[in-house]
């Protein structure tokens, strides 16, 4: 199935959660198309089927209308396994919640994460990542 993309936004979608995934932790942010701001929550911190319960509890938390991805590339734009795995971890959203899921690349969201001097890189990088999708909305 095809990743939905900023143009399937409807402009009743006004809440969105969005995750930085990686195998080992999840960065989590919340944010609104009003402000199109994110702020960035707990970082998820569980491997495989055992962040699924951490992930439900913060989509039942916040209710968001839809569900942001963000997919990391190579610099020059093409695929990797962590690309794939993202991608797979997007599928999974949109099947366990029913909700829609945008994906966003995000190439060097970690890294500017870092150089913001966040404590929190992984949730400062889907807060990043969910400022960049929604700097996209029209």
């Amino acid at each position: 199935m095809a990743s939905d993309t900023t143009t399937d936004v409807s402009a009743s979608h006004t809440s969105f959660l969005a995750f930085d995934f990686g195998l080992k932790r999840t960065g989590v942010a919340v944010g609104n198309r009003l402000t199109r701001t994110a702020t960035p929550q707990s970082t998820i911190r569980a491997e495989g089927d055992a962040r699924w319960p951490s992930v439900a509890a913060v989509v039942a938390e916040w209710q968001p209308d839809a569900l942001v991805v963000g997919v990391p590339f190579h610099p020059d734009g093409a695929a990797h396994e962590n690309t794939r795995r993202a991608q797979r971890f997007a599928r999974q959203l949109r099947g366990r919640f029913g909700l829609p899921v945008f994906e966003v690349d995000e190439r060097y969201s970690t890294t500017e994460a870092h150089a913001q001097g966040a404590r929190d890189a992984d949730a400062a990088a889907a807060a990043i990542i969910l400022e960049q999708f929604l700097r996209s909305l029209p």
